[in-house]
């Protein structure tokens, strides 16, 4: 049996760290939101009790260190049940070191592949769970659409979705590692903190303008990305309602209202970058190909 699944990444329209947490880890305070640029995973079952992996990206590891592998490690320990042989391949499209959640988008489209090709009909928490034991985006990137995240990511509340745009997503070649972001954090004397409150009340109400006003990422502060200002500007000449990295780096993404502003913009980008896409918010975070 073999099922196919495109995961979508997501971009984070606001992102705070306010703690650290007893376990070490940091509690977040994020408003995610799932873009349509997509990593295909085709999941095969055989009967070799073994998980092989293969991508069309040569500098993924193709072991127990990927994510989409850890995920289905993961999956057949929670239903208890010894590794049955799977074939994962990823169709790689998202950008690695990005901020956008490529490897974690990856291990949700493994878990959901699997649930359906063993017809184990879990919840949406029993998702959740095995995709908190792989990583911190990987419940949401199970669900997408416009959520609220709390302390690890995994507590989530759904917002209404994101008024319809266009949004620009650029990467340097630059790669931003997530350990390092967050050292750089810890390490900091002083942080500006993001207006969580104003900005979830705008997104309670849809009030476009004042989320676009209030939209900002605490790692802006302790990352550094060459090239960033310089996309932030281009993105902002060309009438963005807002621009900033997402997550913890080193994607930028500008939001536009206008098409053809988003056009000009990604038209001017390509001339620099590879990474380089114009795509638009989705209302989920998996879909499942015919």
């Amino acid at each position: 049996m073999k099922i196919s699944i495109k995961a979508a990444a997501k971009v984070n329209l606001l992102l705070d760290l306010t703690a650290i947490l007893e376990n070490g880890y940091h509690s977040i305070y994020t408003v995610m939101q799932s873009v349509g640029i997509f990593d295909t995973v085709t999941i095969e079952t055989n009967d070799s009790g073994e998980i092989s992996l293969s991508c069309t990206d040569d500098k993924m590891p193709l072991n127990n260190k990927n994510t989409a592998w850890k995920a289905a490690e993961a999956f057949f320990e929670y239903i208890d049940k010894p590794v049955t042989g799977v074939n994962i391949h990823i169709d790689k499209v998202i950008p690695s070191q990005a901020g956008m959640a490529g490897g974690s988008a990856d291990a949700a489209a493994v878990i959901k592949a699997l649930d359906i090709l063993f017809d184990t009909k879990l919840s949406d928490i029993d998702l959740y769970r095995i995709g908190e034991k792989v990583g911190a985006d990987v419940p949401f990137c199970l669900t997408g659409g416009t959520k609220l995240c709390l302390n690890k990511g995994e507590i989530m509340a759904t917002l209404p979705d994101f008024p319809y745009c266009h949004i620009v997503v650029a990467k340097p070649d630059q790669g931003v590692s997530t350990k390092e972001a967050y050292d750089n954090f810890d390490s900091a004397e002083w942080i500006r903190h993001p207006d969580n409150e104003g900005f979830l009340f705008a997104a309670t109400q849809s009030n476009f303008d004042i989320m676009c006003k209030k939209a900002a990422n605490v790692f802006e502060q302790v990352v550094e990305v060459s090239d960033r200002v310089k996309i932030k500007a281009i993105m902002r000449n060309n009438n963005a309602k807002f621009a900033m990295m997402t997550g913890s780096g080193a994607a930028v993404f500008g939001v536009f209202e206008n098409e053809n502003d988003a056009n000009t913009c990604y038209n001017e980008l390509s001339k620099a970058y590879s990474d380089i896409f114009i795509t638009e918010p989705t209302k989920q975070a998996l879909f499942i190909e015919e």
